[in-house]
C-alpha cells in the first residue's frame, strides 16, 4: 500500500545550496525539489557537482551556503547520523557492506535487537532480527537464499538489494542511490530496477544519481541536470528525450532557471 503523504509541500526542497573549497566552487546555487513518493534523477558529467550535492544531503559534508528543508522542517545536517535520523538514507556505489559478516548482521549494523543490554557483553535477539531481516528482503523483492549466509559469497545484484533493503527498512522517507547498477550485468540490473519500482509502489521517495539514460527515463519522474557545479535544467522524463538531456549535460543547450 502506498504511503505517499497528502501535502502540497515537497518532501525535500534545497534552495541555493553551495559548497566552496577555498576559491573552488564545487556547487553553486543548487535548487531542487522532491515530492513525497517521487523518484527523481540527477545526471551530469564527472565534476558536475553531483557527488558534492549528495554528500551535503547525506550529512557527509556541510554546505557553505543555502538551505535544506526536509519533511516540513529546515535542516542542517552535521553528520550522516543527523540525515538518517531525519529519514534520509544513502546507498553509495561501494555499498558499505561488511563482506565477512552475514546478511542479517549487515542489515542490523548499529540497530541490533538485544535480549539483554550489557554494553559490549549484550546478548542479541537473533531470532527476532532474522524474522525482520526476512521481512525486509521480501518487501522489496530481494532474493537471498539465507539471511545467515556471508555477504562475500553473494552476487552483485543481491548485495545491492541488501544495501537498498537496509536503507528502506528503518522508516526512511528518502533514499539516495549513487550509481545503483554501475557495476552490474544486465540480469542483475533488471533485478535492481524491479526493487526500485517496488519502492515507488510503497511510496518511498528516491533520488538516483546515474549515467544510465535508459534507467533514468524508465524509473524516474523528473531529471535534474548538473553542469560545472550548477543545476542547468529539469525535465519531466515522460516529456523529454535522451538527446535533450545530453544537450544539457554537454552545454549544447543553454542553462535555464530552475525553480
Amino acid at each position: 500500500m502506498s504511503t505517499i503523504t497528502n501535502t502540497t509541500e515537497p518532501l525535500l526542497q534545497t534552495t541555493n545550496l553551495s559548497k566552496f573549497y577555498g576559491g573552488v566552487k564545487a556547487l553553486q546555487g543548487a535548487s531542487i525539489s522532491v515530492g513525497h513518493g517521487e523518484h527523481i534523477a540527477i545526471m551530469g558529467d564527472n565534476g558536475a557537482g553531483k557527488s558534492t550535492f549528495v554528500k551535503i544531503l547525506s550529512g557527509a559534508q556541510p554546505s557553505s551556503d543555502g538551505t535544506i528543508r526536509f519533511d516540513g522542517a529546515d535542516c542542517e545536517f552535521q553528520s550522516p547520523i543527523d540525515a538518517r535520523e531525519a529519514g534520509i538514507e544513502t546507498v553509495y556505489q561501494d555499498l558499505s557492506l561488511a563482506d565477512d559478516l552475514d546478511v542479517l548482521t549487515n542489515l542490523f549494523l548499529g540497530r541490533e535487537e538485544k535480549l539483554i543490554n550489557l554494553g559490549g557483553l549484550s546478548v542479541l535477539n537473533r531470532r527476532k532480527m532474522a524474522k525482520r531481516a526476512t521481512e525486509l528482503l521480501t518487501e522489496i523483492g530481494v532474493n537471498v537464499p539465507e539471511v545467515h549466509r556471508t555477504v562475500r559469497g553473494l552476487s552483485g545484484g543481491q548485495r545491492q538489494g541488501i544495501a537498498i533493503a537496509r536503507a528502506s527498512g528503518w522508516g526512511s522517507k528518502l533514499i539516495i542511490m549513487d550509481e545503483p547498477t554501475a557495476a552490474l550485468g544486465l540480469q542483475e540490473t533488471a533485478h535492481v530496477h524491479d526493487i526500485i519500482t517496488r519502492l515507488k509502489q510503497r511510496g518511498v521517495a528516491v533520488i538516483i544519481v546515474s549515467h544510465n539514460m535508459q534507467q533514468v527515463l524508465e524509473l524516474t519522474d523528473r531529471v535534474y541536470v548538473f553542469r560545472r557545479g550548477q543545476v542547468v535544467g529539469c525535465r519531466n522524463t515522460k516529456e523529454t528525450t535522451a538527446d535533450e538531456i545530453v544537450s544539457m549535460i554537454t552545454g549544447a543547450r543553454p542553462a535555464e532557471a530552475v525553480t
